[in-house]
């Protein structure tokens, strides 16, 4: 880790535990629009494709956009309720950023609910930089969001690490051609993770640290 410049982080499964907010908007939407609430554990395996394909299976295409604006009017409420930071995040990023490190976001969460997220749980003032699919052409696991960022710092991909929770985020950091460290706190199951055959997997965020 010695030439590791910059280190960008996923946000939900890796920093922050969203995954309550996001089943309470998930299954607003779904009585709102008369359909079938779902479990927990079928809503967590939909996260990190972004919120529209969270709910795409279970939604008709001509209600695509009402179902949309209900999850985000309600979201943007129960993110302030329901989220929290996973243990030691706080502690980590002081610790990298005080070490002089570049601290990004690549998130495939819409820009304005990653903002929220991040002034919420007090972790604005540690970014340098955040990328949101809204952002970008392509959302994870395309590598257009790691290559953007690591091209915005004019660095080598040498230079960058990313890390994420899901085996999507090993595939963008593969095609991106960055060391990828996974943590296994997120939707992606240890069998999905080790398939894609990330730099590095650990069972918390807060064991990032030990490698710094």
């Amino acid at each position: 880790m010695k030439n590791i410049k910059l280190i960008i982080f996923d946000l939900d499964g890796t920093l922050i535990d969203a995954y309550s907010a996001i089943e309470k908007s998930f299954n607003y939407l779904m009585r709102n629009l008369g359909l079938r609430t779902q479990s927990s554990n079928t809503i967590r395996r939909l996260v990190g494709w972004g919120d529209v394909n969270l709910f795409k299976p279970y939604v008709l295409p001509k209600d695509l956009k009402r179902a949309l604006k209900l999850y985000r009017s309600h979201h943007k409420h129960s993110l302030l309720k329901y989220s929290h930071l996973y243990p030691q995040v706080r502690t980590l990023l002081r610790r990298l950023k005080n070490k002089g490190y570049k601290l990004a976001v690549a998130s495939n969460r819409p820009s304005k609910f990653s903002r929220i997220l991040l002034k919420h749980l007090g972790l604005s003032g540690f970014f340098n930089y955040v990328l949101c699919a809204d952002q970008s052409k392509h959302s994870k696991p395309h590598p257009e969001m790691l290559n953007r960022i690591v091209k915005r710092f004019a660095l080598k991909k040498s230079q960058a690490l990313y890390v994420g929770d899901m085996a999507i985020d090993a595939q963008a950091g593969r095609r991106a051609k960055i060391n990828t460290i996974i943590v296994t706190s997120g939707s992606s199951s240890k069998s999905e993770i080790r398939r894609e055959q990330p730099f590095k997997i650990i069972p918390a965020i807060g064991d990032l640290a030990e490698l710094f």
